[in-house]
């Protein structure tokens, strides 16, 4: 019974040291968990690793260039005298600092990230670069010279700087320093400040590279089968160039199988599988086909490769096979020896880059080529099921570093290009290089501040713009902040209806939020990660490939193909590196050294049994999760690894220890398939004891989930009883789980953000998940326990409609307070003009507004706690008139207003102004407004469980329903909302949460537990309750008894972000717009309500003619003009002394009439008329 709550008791017994942990300590290993990781460690990892190794690899691609004066041509001296000088430049080691601001007075300081937002600044570090000159210098005789150069540090640019991360002025700070500093300790970092707005990097799936996938082609399609293998090396630097072999039909047949061609980069047409072959020098079909089919005993497959080997009998050496290659590229009309040498680079360095772009990879690239042509062999012969492009394994993450990664390799490269152009300039001119001048610091400085900015990613003008890659951190709700910070995006275009990669995959298991999803277009394409899934960062692969030779891995180039098919391939991050005879050991070892934490923790081990094949990845973006490892059926971690974690302050145990150990191990997606996983630890437990009790089917387990309520992400961790509810309203929930309201930070006083919502009086939920506490849900919580009864009352609660207590209501229950920010700064046009903070007077300033400026201070800036409405001025601001501007009214107005108003249908006290300057040193003001927002008829709530309805009456406490306790419920919802949603979730949590109110506990309903209703009902009946948790209630109007029993209990609901203030709209007259004169458009311009073409069509099947007329014209855009009566053409009319001149013949001019019309009307006859087409209107 007790099991439900949670309870703060240690265990009473000592138990044995290696005794089975039960699922209670699992919770104590996740704990250790999420201290030691947080819960944004993938973008955190990620972009440490980008400052730490990607961005000094990156400098050391493109270290350095060599340089030679143009020849100038001196008259009557010899070129050939002259000593010959080249110059070469070089890039070293790189250096970050801390973040800094420079003021517009060239002081620098430490940048915080708190000041980074208050003052619109990026919170940025700069980055500086060590290089040297050398100048060689060859006189005539022959003698060389050197002279270097060496300038340290020279500043290239600023870096923005990842929150939490390694380099942040925040990393390693306590709670207590965190909270001077003015950060909330509960926050979690892994975002940029850029330009005073923070900003995520939205990780972009992308399928992983150097993969071989084989897909069956639909058909009608010219292919049968295609094998392709989009390839990247290793250290990115190129974009990947593909390799695509493709099975054509045998001629004139349907399902025969025809010739293999190969589609090569930059090569227009598809080259024959032999001619390639022949042209990386393998000339005799033997040896072809040793590379290709490793046992000439297959028949089938041999028969397969007969059209190719017939296809292909022309063309027997390798500089007619090169030469058949090179016509077909760009090199045309050029000798035969260029177009060899063409084929030869191609071949060399664009074909399968990532097994080697050296000149002695031919051997391993024909291995490589005839493996492609080897898996789609085996899936033409039904012996291989095709690849699955949705499978997760497949997938790879982009995270903040690649993705700044690969923005800074774009500038860096601009950037060096730029210092070449400069050198080559001073050369030619026989100036001296000046090494610090050259470097242009402002093309990495703005090129990432543009790109995290506006989140489109790429240099500006690249052709390949990916959009909306960063965007603005959600700050509605804590959870929603956490969940932005863990979200995946996969870059398939939003229109295609495809249902397969929306839809959730088995491998998604563990990795990704089941329930977690946007509804509508972007549904299954945006996903959130699980709460314990991590990212890999990746690491070298050269370590695994030393270990590898030292294992007996024979080596491609050394094998005989007959070997192949007796022993195991090996590949590494898809390059095929050898073949190894005993796999299961190696195998064996290789896990037992990540175990030990010998080769890094994150490297996957994927042995494919059924293929033969091992597969080793180090690569980065695999998604990878814990699990507990099982050794014969038992677990390896035991007790006493728990009782050391929970006392860590003594022993420092931490959960790097327990990977250590060899307890735990990260698994990634594709090794996850070979492996045999348990879902709880009891599972194990009865695989021992039905092993012992019958010899019968054993199921071997190496691995044991550590909780499998740990599949679920951020949002749908909140839910309680999950996994009671049908799956769409856990869908719904995790959405509008982040528009709750409640204390979205803890620092929110101190920050300035544009809109903001946060509850009174937030309560931590009476029935929680075990997951909760890591969220920090009960320290930043968003909503409030309040009674609920399930009732018919009034009517007032239809169509999920919800009826309030008003006395709650004045009590504070869901009371709010709405902020909104305004800020405005004092900008320079050119160098003398700049506006200026002031309270405008009407006298000398143009084009003032309508709104009060009365409430403005001389400095134009209102008070804090002054009452603002709709239209008031709350700052004020002039910009000067230009002398030279030809209103003839410039002579009396002197400037003109650029004020701030508030929001026309918005009202508020203004709750804090900030005068400061920015990083150009102009004044620079934030106004904070806030207001205190009552719930009311109309205003949007929700419980956890989907079930979102709108207030649809208050009735305070004397008219409401209560029971001989004299409990009254704060909200009364429709029980037709349960049935057809069945969301038996809120019933349970209404019983568990009735419970925990009687006992004082909190209820734990975290999913997947042994939990059931009926332990619930039995303890409610013990608390004296009935076990159903129905009340007996007296209707408040009358006090007669209802009939029926009235379901009753606290539940947790939340306020939404949508209240009805910022949503209602009316409008009598207001602006029209400027085009059509018809009424403008939206509740933020005060625009009309639209009379669409559905309304119209209604009102004409009425036949209310007259409606119609009033509704379209005269209340819409009527207007006027005169016809001449002969012509049937607009008249130009002179209404002020009544003359009207249309067709030559002035004795007509007074045939004119005077017709009314819509303007949009007149504006499609003008239109009409420009086009040199008459619109007539004759009677």
């Amino acid at each position: 019974m007790e099991a439900l709550f949670q309870d703060t008791d240690m265990h009473e017994l000592r138990p044995e040291e290696d005794e089975e942990i039960g699922q209670e300590d699992a919770w104590t290993v996740i704990s250790s968990f999420f201290e030691e990781k947080g819960l944004a460690r993938q973008q955190l990892d990620s972009f440490n690793e980008f400052i730490q190794h990607t961005m000094q690899e990156i400098v050391d691609e493109m270290s350095s260039f060599e340089l030679e004066p143009e020849h100038q041509h001196m008259p009557g001296e010899d070129a050939e005298l002259a000593e010959k000088k080249t110059y070469k430049v070089t890039f070293g080691q790189i250096y970050l600092s801390k973040p800094m601001v420079t003021e517009a007075d060239g002081m620098t300081s430490t940048l915080f990230p708190k000041e980074a937002r208050l003052r619109n600044l990026t919170y940025s570090a700069p980055l500086y670069v060590d290089m040297t000159k050398t100048v060689t210098t060859v006189t005539p005789e022959g003698d060389t010279s050197e002279e270097v150069e060496k300038i340290n540090k020279v500043f290239i640019g600023k870096v923005p700087i990842m929150l939490r991360s390694q380099y942040c002025s925040l990393h390693d700070h306590t709670d207590k320093e965190l909270t001077e500093l003015g950060e909330c300790a509960y926050d979690e970092g892994g975002y940029f400040i850029i330009n005073g707005s923070e900003k995520v990097l939205i990780a972009q799936e992308k399928m992983s590279t150097n993969h071989v996938y084989v897909f069956e082609k639909k058909q009608p399609s010219k292919y049968m089968w295609i094998a392709e293998c989009r390839s990247s090396p290793e250290s990115g630097a190129r974009a990947a160039s593909a390799c695509v072999a493709r099975l054509f039909h045998a001629p004139g047949t349907k399902g025969e199988p025809g010739v293999i061609r190969v589609t090569l980069p930059y090569i227009r047409t598809e080259i024959p599988l032999f001619v390639v072959f022949r042209a990386l020098g393998f000339v005799a079909d033997k040896d072809i086909l040793e590379h290709i089919v490793y046992d000439f005993g297959d028949d089938e497959m041999m028969g397969l490769l007969r059209p190719s080997i017939e296809e292909a009998m022309v063309i027997q050496s390798q500089a007619v096979a090169l030469d058949f290659i090179g016509k077909r590229g760009s090199a045309v009309g050029v000798t035969r020896e260029k177009r060899i040498k063409y084929a030869q680079e191609i071949l060399q360095k664009e074909l399968l880059p990532h097994v080697g772009v050296d000149t002695n990879c031919e051997t391993r690239k024909a291995y490589f080529l005839g493996y492609i042509t080897h898996r789609l062999l085996l899936c033409q012969l039904k012996r291989r099921n095709e690849d699955d492009r949705d499978h997760f394994g497949n997938k790879r993450m982009d995270l903040a570093g690649p993705l700044i990664g690969m923005l800074f390799r774009q500038l860096f490269r601009k950037l060096t290009k730029d210092v070449r152009l400069y050198c080559q300039r001073c050369i030619d001119s026989g100036k001296d290089i000046q090494l610090t001048l050259a470097v242009k610091a402002k093309t990495i400085t703005s090129g990432l501040k543009y790109s995290l900015a506006t989140g489109n990613w790429g240099a500006q003008g690249a052709q390949d713009i990916r959009a909306g890659v960063s965007q603005v951190l959600n700050r509605l709700s804590f959870s929603s902040t956490i969940s932005h910070l863990r979200r995946l995006n996969s870059p398939i275009g939003r229109e295609g209806k495809l249902a397969k990669p929306r839809q959730l995959h088995n491998s998604h298991w563990g990795m990704v939020c089941p329930a977690e999803t946007p509804e509508g277009q972007a549904v299954g394409l945006v996903k959130n990660l699980s709460l314990m899934a991590l990212v890999s960062v990746g690491s070298p692969s050269a370590p695994l490939l030393e270990f590898l030779e030292e294992w007996t891995m024979e080596n491609l180039e050394e094998i005989s193909p007959s070997v192949i098919p007796k022993s195991t391939k090996i590949f590494v991050n898809g390059v095929w590196v050898g073949v190894h005879r005993d796999p299961a050991n190696l195998v064996q070892t290789l896990r037992g050294l990540r175990r030990k934490l010998d080769i890094t923790i994150e490297v996957g081990v994927v042995h494919d049994i059924r293929l033969q094949e091992l597969r080793l990845y180090t690569d980065y973006g695999r998604c990878i999760r814990p699990l507990f490892i099982v050794e014969d059926q038992k677990l390896v971690i035991k007790r006493k690894n728990i009782e050391m974690l929970q006392e860590k302050d003594v022993t420092g145990y931490t959960w790097n220890d327990l990977v250590a150990t060899g307890c735990i191990e990260y698994v990634d997606t594709e090794e996850e398939e070979t492996t045999m996983i348990s879902m709880t630890i009891e599972d194990l437990v009865q695989a021992r004891a039905q092993a012992e009790h019958d010899g019968g089917v054993q199921t071997l387990y190496t691995h044991c989930e550590i909780h499998p309520s740990m599949i679920l992400g951020i949002c749908a961790s909140i839910i309680p009883f999950p996994d009671h509810n049908q799956s769409p309203r856990n869908t719904y929930q995790s959405a509008m789980g982040k528009q709750a309201m409640g204390t979205y930070i803890s620092n929110f006083q101190i920050r300035m953000d544009t809109l903001a919502y946060v509850l009174f009086y937030p309560q931590k939920p009476l029935v929680t998940t075990r997951a909760m506490e890591h969220l920090h849900f009960r320290d930043l919580p968003a909503g409030v326990n309040v009674i609920v009864g399930i009732m018919c009352y009034t009517g007032y609660n239809q169509e999920d409609s919800v009826i309030m207590n008003q006395s709650s209501i004045d009590r504070g229950l869901f009371r709010s307070i709405f902020y909104r920010s305004f800020k405005d700064e004092e900008k320079k046009q050119g160098s003398l003009t700049k506006e200026e903070l002031e309270r405008p007077s009407r006298d000398t300033t143009l084009g003032m507004k309508h709104g009060t400026y009365d409430k403005l201070d001389d400095d134009g800036l209102i008070c804090p706690g002054t009452r603002v409405s709709g239209e008031d001025i709350i700052i004020g601001k002039t910009s000067p008139l230009d002398e030279d501007e030809p209103d003839a009214r410039s002579k009396r107005f002197t400037k003109r207003d650029c004020s701030t108003g508030m929001k026309n249908a918005e009202t508020g006290i203004i709750d804090q102004v900030l005068l400061t300057t920015n990083d150009q040193g102009l004044r620079f003001v934030k106004i904070r407004v806030r207001s205190c927002r009552t719930p009311q008829v109309g205003d949007k709530f929700s419980s956890r469980h989907g079930q979102k309805g709108t207030i649809g009456m208050t009735y305070t406490q004397e008219d409401m329903p209560f029971t001989c306790e004299g409990v009254v419920p704060d909200i009364i919802v429709n029980p037709h909302a349960i049935p057809s949603r069945m969301t038996i979730g809120q019933l349970v949590e209404c019983l568990m949460g009735k419970v925990a109110a009687m006992m004082g506990k909190e209820g734990d309903a975290t999913p997947f537990t042994p939990v059931t209703v009926q332990n619930i009902s039995d303890m409610l009946h013990d608390c004296g309750y009935q076990r159903k948790g129905e009340e007996v209630m007296y209707n408040g109007h009358t006090g007669r008894k209802l009939e029926a029993k009235i379901f009753l209990g606290p539940t947790y609901y939340q306020r939404l972000k949508h209240m009805v203030d910022d949503k209602i709209h009316s409008r009598g007259r207001g602006p029209v717009q400027i085009l059509t004169r018809q009424p403008m458009e939206g509740r933020s311009r005060d625009g009309g309500l639209r009379f669409g073409e559905m309304e119209r069509d209604c009102i004409i099947s009425h036949g209310a003619s007259a409606f119609l007329k009033e509704r379209l014209m005269d209340q819409s855009d009527a207007y006027r003009i005169h016809v001449c009566q002969t012509c049937g053409l607009v008249a130009v009319a002179n209404l002020k002394n009544q003359t009207f001149e249309c067709c030559k013949n002035p004795s007509e001019r007074t045939k004119v009439v005077q017709v009314m019309l819509p303007y949009a009307c007149k504006l499609l006859f003008q239109e009409l008329m420009s086009m040199a087409v008459a619109p007539r209107l004759v009677t």
